[in-house]
């Protein structure tokens, strides 16, 4: 990797935030131990994850994807371990490729290792993500924590999550390590695990442990999961009875507004925000990779 200045970027979504490196001909070499030396929130930029964006045909994962995506959004948990997608993710990556003139207002197609996500960029600055048809596998877990035990639904967003709905959120500990779940089999690659309560008619709130990065301020794709499986414990499911359903998720980080429509896709709706853009020390990038 060459030592020159490397340019970043930091963002966030619902306070989700994430070291944008913007490497459009991917030509830097991102191992997981700078990863995660970047994402340090003490020693290096800070943040949850990291965004590599990289044009699909440039990258050996997203080249069957170009001629849908020109974009592929080569996503890192901060631990520097690979993920398949991050709703919010996808929400900061759209509004960094308008920021730096990729994109217009609109709609475009950004490649994930979760698939061809469609974004929509509102005029107002709102984003919405069609994030994908939730698969529910039968296999449940259960989620421990304290004493206290919850059966956790099972569900798929590119990603695997166990959603649990708790009385209290304060009841999912510091959520800084992952929470005890079994069988483990049921999640041999490790889990998000969303705990959940109600704030009123189709209104709940959330948090989550994110798998590779701990408790987050926000995670999209978990609250397309809670969404779900709020939308099956009240008894809706769009696909039986056509009629779309919409869930207001509140997180620590902010609110996002989930709908699932009677074709099965869930479209997820929030705001992404760019909050400084540089250059990372050459000095400190060469003890980072040494």
């Amino acid at each position: 990797m060459s030592t020159s200045q490397i340019a970043f970027l930091k963002g966030h979504g619902t306070e989700n935030d994430f070291v944008i490196v913007p490497d459009p001909d991917n030509a830097l070499d991102l191992p997981a131990t700078l990863v995660a030396r970047l994402c340090d929130r003490r020693a290096g930029i800070g943040g949850d994850g990291l965004l590599h964006v990289v044009r699909s045909a440039a990258h050996p994962e997203a080249r069957a994807m170009a001629g849908e995506a020109e974009w592929f959004m080569d996503y890192r948990n901060a631990d520097g371990s690979i993920a398949e997608m991050c709703g919010n993710g996808v929400r900061v990556f759209a509004h960094y490729l308008q920021r730096a003139g990729h994109v217009e207002e609109g709609d475009l197609a950004v490649a994930t290792r979760g698939g061809v996500k469609q974004v929509h960029i509102d005029k107002g600055g709102d984003i919405t993500v069609s994030m994908g048809r939730a698969i529910l596998p039968e296999s449940g877990v259960t989620v421990t924590l304290d004493g206290r035990s919850w059966a956790a639904r099972n569900v798929n967003m590119g990603n695997p999550h166990a959603v649990a709905f708790v009385d209290d959120l304060a009841h999912a500990g510091d959520l800084r390590s992952v929470p005890p779940f079994s069988p483990p089999a049921v999640y041999p690659d490790g889990v998000n695990i969303e705990f959940v309560v109600d704030r009123g008619p189709r209104h709940v709130a959330m948090r989550v442990h994110e798998r590779g990065s701990g408790e987050t301020r926000s995670c999209g794709t978990g609250a397309c999961a809670v969404a779900v499986a709020t939308a099956r414990r009240d008894g809706a499911d769009p696909t039986e009875t056509g009629t779309p359903v919409t869930y207001t998720v509140d997180l620590p980080g902010g609110t996002l507004v989930i709908t699932e429509r009677p074709d099965g896709e869930v479209e997820m709706t929030g705001a992404a925000v760019i909050v400084a853009e540089g250059v990372i020390d050459s000095a400190w990038l060469e003890t980072a990779i040494g």
